[in-house]
Formats: C-alpha cells, structure tokens, sequence
C-alpha cells in the first residue's frame, strides 16, 4: 500500500511570476493546491517610519516607491491627507492637472499590469502591444515633469508645475488612438480559447468575501461590487467628469481582466474631459505659509529668499490632529492616515496599501486549483511589493 504524502513548494521569492519578492508556500497533493502560506517583508523599507523623521514635503518622494507603478496616485493620496490637516482648498486648475496625470498613471498602470499578467502565462505579444502605448505615456510624464516612473509632481496645495506648450495637443492626440487600442488587446486575448481556459472560472473571489477581506479596486469590482472611491469620496474635481464605473459579475481572472480593460476606456474618457475642460488659474494655494516663493521673485527680493530658506530648513506645522484621505489608486484604496502634534514633522503616518489588502486572499483564491493556476491568481491581483512590503 502506497502512503499519501503532501509535498511542500517553495514559490519565490525571486519568482518573477510573483511580481516581486514575494514567497509563497505551497501545500500540494500532486498538482493540486491544499493550502498556502504567504510570506512577506523581503522588500521591506520602512516608508512610515522614515515618513515620521522627515518634514512633509520630504514626505513627497517617499510615497513614489510604494506602488512605483502609479506614483502620481500615491503622491496625490498623501497630499489631500496633509491639506485635510491644514484645512486648505487646492485651486481648481491644479485639480484638474491631479485628475488628468492621475488617470494617465492608472492607465499606464493598467497596460503594465494586463501586459506582465499575459506575459506570466506565455503569451509574448500582448505584452509588446501594452508597452507600445504605455511608452507614449511615459513620454507625456517626461514632457510634464521630466520623470518616466516616479513621477513625484505633485506638491502639497498644488501641483510642481504648469502644463508645458503643446501638452494638451499630444494628450489629445493619445486620446484620439487609444480606444482602437485596447480594442486590439482584445482581439488578442478577450475571445482567445486558451486565455478563456486559463482565466475564466479560475481564482474566485466571491462577492461577500471581497467585501469582508477589504479588497478593492479592479478585484473588488471584478465581483461585482460597486465601489469606486471616484464615485463615493468625489476628491478632486472627479463630480465633474462623465464616467462609468467598470464592474463585472464573473468573480475570476476572466472578470478582474475584462475590468482592467474597461477601466483604460473609462480612464480615457476623464483624460479627454480634463484636457477640454480645464481653466485658467494658479496652480498652487495662494498662501505663503505652505507655499515655496517663485523663482523669479528670489533674485530680487531678499525677503522670498528667506521665505523659501525657512520653508525648506524648517518646514511647516500643521496643528495638532489627525486626518485620513483615500483615492481610487490603479490598485484599489490607497489611504493616509497622518497624525500631527503641531510640529514639523509628523507623528504618525499609517498607509493602507491596496496590494497588501488584496494579497491577503490569494490563498483562499487558489485552494484546490492547479499549480499553474497560481500565477493566473496572482497576476489578476495585480500586486506591487513596493507598496505590499512598505
């Protein structure tokens, strides 16, 4: 008589299905999945803790190296806490310049995210196709702040610059191609006999589970939940723009994709919306407690010299309280929750990442699945670690 024995895998960490440094610990009995133990903090760079030793704006580039995919979301979600605490109103031109790089950085999130997910499970040429437009978003951030990746362009009250001469032509110009775009993604993949195999029915994430778990984003909508932060918080000027939000009911791989795909769409439409209508203006709060000088007022006024000079050493302080802000980040909610004692550094600062939420329930998704159904769960949660190992 033969004896019954399990076997025990080692998945990563330096797996590059695993998006990262992630170890999984997989229980087998022959192919099939039996349990699955999660092991994080390879990645780990304490952003927190170095949040609560630095003045706010130093704060700033920090939050580029959470999700590095969508720094510009990260950038913003901390910005709208420090402005709770300061109780101040950002003009409604820096807003609408927020809305617009936000939704490019969430589309260029989205192609890479579709496009390393294929490229996961053996397919080479979606990938090729998502970068192709990706690349031309990369572009508009180089021309906007002089970054590819992390982008670090927004400021506390405002924004880090204007729009350059001829921005909104190229972005117009994206615009204009980009729906034909993800149509040929979809040629490629949505109706594909083997993806529909690998994906549909695969990693269910069930709709009063995902509710119960906090998940978000794409892998909360892709069970048919109505959530979107967009919709329910209205931050920025995002009440204004005409857009739909992408759900679908089929709680798998399959539904989490198709909603990625729809939400590039969506995002496209608030592009063009932002670009047509955005009007004239500041670009950063009219109040120089905050607010660094301009530059050309620094060679002739000793006063804004100094003004900037104590900005810079010593900051602000905001006064004593707590604030939390979220947004809709590429990955789900993204929240800050800042407390102040009233000095120039903050006290506390704690970050809901999206990725580390949603990875909590990869082992129910893959309990009794196949082995290689592991990478198509995986994929489809569409993790960082940057933001999972904060």
């Amino acid at each position: 008589m033969t004896e019954k024995r399990e076997m025990i895998l080692n998945m990563g960490p330096q797996h590059p299905s695993t998006h990262g440094v992630l170890r999984l610990l997989l229980e087998l009995d022959g192919e099939v999945i039996t349990d699955c133990d999660i092991r994080i903090g390879y990645l780990h760079r304490g952003i927190e803790k170095l949040a609560e030793n630095r003045r706010y704006n130093q704060i700033i580039p920090l939050t580029d190296r959470l999700d590095y995919m969508g720094a510009a979301n990260n950038n913003l979600a901390y910005c709208l806490a420090v402005e709770k605490l300061l109780g101040i109103e950002v003009p409604r031109r820096a807003n609408f310049i927020r809305v617009l790089i936000a939704e490019l950085n969430r589309i260029s999130s989205h192609l890479l995210g579709v496009g390393t997910h294929v490229l996961d499970m053996g397919a080479f040429t979606p990938m090729l196709y998502a970068f192709r437009e990706r690349e031309m978003i990369m572009d508009l951030f180089d021309a906007y702040c002089g970054a590819r990746l992390t982008l670090n362009c927004f400021r506390i009250g405002g924004v880090m610059a204007d729009l350059p001469p001829g921005f909104t032509e190229k972005v117009k110009e994206f615009t204009d191609i980009f729906p034909s775009k993800v149509n040929e993604y979809e040629t490629l993949l949505t109706k594909n006999r083997i993806w529909l195999e690998r994906t549909q029915g695969v990693g269910l994430i069930p709709a009063e589970d995902a509710i119960n778990w906090g998940l978000s984003g794409p892998c909360i909508r892709g069970s048919g939940v109505r959530w979107d932060i967009r919709k329910t918080e209205r931050y920025c000027v995002y009440d204004e723009m005409d857009f739909d939000m992408a759900v679908q009911e089929g709680c798998d791989v399959y539904a989490r994709y198709l909603v990625r795909l729809e939400e590039m769409r969506q995002s496209c439409r608030i592009v063009r919306q932002a670009i047509e209508q955005i009007p004239e203006g500041n670009i950063m709060v009219d109040d120089p407690r905050y607010v660094l000088p301009p530059k050309e007022r620094l060679e002739t006024s000793v006063e804004s010299l100094i003004h900037q000079f104590h900005l810079v050493i010593d900051g602000f302080s905001p006064p004593a309280g707590e604030a939390y802000a979220s947004i809709e980040a590429p990955k789900g909610e993204l929240g800050f929750y800042i407390v102040s004692d009233g000095s120039g550094q903050p006290y506390r600062v704690r970050i809901r990442p999206p990725s580390f939420l949603n990875l909590q329930f990869l082992p129910e998704m893959i309990k009794g699945q196949m082995l290689a159904d592991v990478v198509a769960a995986i994929g489809s949660l569409d993790i960082v670690l940057g933001e999972v190992d904060k």
